[in-house]
């Protein structure tokens, strides 16, 4: 048995703590910093998430962690120039690699959720993805390799505590799982359901059928990033990235409304008024994003009343009003809806209709599927159900 020496448990006052295998060596190698019992269970999740979605979309693949669930996760595919704007990238000179792509969009979902994220690559660490890494608030990485440039850059982060995990890309784990909870041990077969099949979406109950290539590819990221995300959970996604996730939730209409106001302002960031607010140079990226999200949240005036805007803007913006974001999301469309387990009502559907919900997949089995079929009919939302339920605790 190997066993590796935890900085503490879960909190500062549950010591001692470690992790351990019971035969072979452990499938990580820590190259800097020192582990802590939360950002390894981070990096072992996000690890799994980003294999399973280059294995599905044949795409390198990256993933934002915080407490035991995706903030963000994406493929490597190519960035406008809105989107690098709003991810803060437009101003780094190296050029995007397709690695170091995928994490912009996987930390750009969320940007205030990833701020001290654990950061999972599915491909080689290379110096672009390092160079955006140096100057964001994170606490670590895991990926299958590190360029030696790359390497070096991240060992001198944070002082050279920033940890940095290398993981046997060959590891496979036993098919049995336990855990202790309480001095009890519990054991189950891992979720080895594989989601990267066409068929599971050939069930679909709606009038409207037809789903695009990049809705399928969309809808098999949002599954897979559910697979790993504390339930009840549901995860919006559009052009290769989830734009919002609703994790840990009681009830699942929570859940919609929650990951909706996070793809809300996703598709609201990209609102010319947004994209155009007068920063002064001396603000942060963290502080951007506070502001931004304040800028759009329900008191705007926290940033824009006499006395406040100064503190961050060269000029008093206009507000954004009520009706013109709902004008702005009432156009958007094609963005994509899973879920970890059925729609009980169709009231998840009339939320995610505001958020420009086209496609949705999800288990099925409500004694309300009629219900929600109808709702997705009143828009023509197709809906595939899946059969699959994707419970993560």
């Amino acid at each position: 048995m190997q066993t590796l020496t935890l900085k503490y448990g879960c909190n500062p006052n549950q010591q001692p703590a470690s992790v351990s295998i019971e035969t072979g060596k452990l499938p990580f190698e820590v190259l800097s910093g020192r582990p802590g019992y939360i950002n390894l269970l981070d990096a072992l999740n996000a690890w799994q998430l980003v294999c399973e979605l280059k294995a599905a979309t044949g795409l390198p693949a990256a993933a934002s962690f915080k407490h035991v669930s995706p903030a963000g996760a994406a493929v490597a595919l190519p960035l406008s120039d809105t989107l690098k704007s709003i991810y803060f990238v437009n101003d780094l000179k190296e050029p995007l690699s397709p690695i170091a792509t995928a994490y912009a969009r996987a930390r750009g979902a969320d940007r205030m959720s990833s701020y001290g994220d654990f950061v999972a690559l599915s491909d080689t660490c290379d110096l672009s993805t390092a160079i955006m890494l140096k100057r964001e608030v994170s606490d670590g990485i895991i990926a299958p390799d590190y360029t030696s440039e790359a390497l070096e850059i991240l060992r001198a982060k944070r002082k050279g505590t920033y940890l940095v995990l290398r993981m046997d890309k060959n590891y496979t784990p036993a098919p049995i799982e336990r855990k202790q909870v309480f001095g009890i041990t519990f054991e189950q077969h891992r979720n080895e359901i594989n989601l990267s099949g066409e068929t599971l979406f050939s069930n679909r109950p709606t009038a409207n059928k037809e789903f695009t290539p990049e809705a399928i590819r969309d809808l098999k990221i949002a599954l897979i990033t559910l697979k790993y995300t504390q339930s009840n959970s549901v995860c919006y996604t559009k052009d290769g990235q989830a734009i919002g996730i609703g994790a840990g939730q009681q009830s699942r209409i929570h859940c919609t409304r929650l990951a909706g106001d996070k793809a809300d302002l996703w598709l609201l960031r990209q609102h010319p008024r947004v994209l155009n607010l007068p920063f002064r140079e001396d603000i942060r990226r963290a502080d951007r994003d506070n502001t931004i999200d304040a800028y759009l949240g329900q008191t705007p005036e926290d940033v824009l009343a006499d006395g406040a805007w100064q503190l961050f803007f060269t000029r008093q913006p206009e507000a954004l009003t009520t009706s013109e974001k709902r004008e702005w999301l009432s156009k958007q469309q094609g963005v994509c809806l899973g879920s970890d387990a059925f729609f009980p009502f169709g009231d998840n559907i009339e939320r995610a209709h505001k958020s420009g919900v086209s496609f949705v997949a999800q288990a099925g089995g409500s004694v309300r599927d009629d219900h929600v079929i109808a709702t997705c009919d009143k828009y023509g939302i197709a809906m595939a159900f899946t059969g699959v339920r994707l419970f993560h605790h």
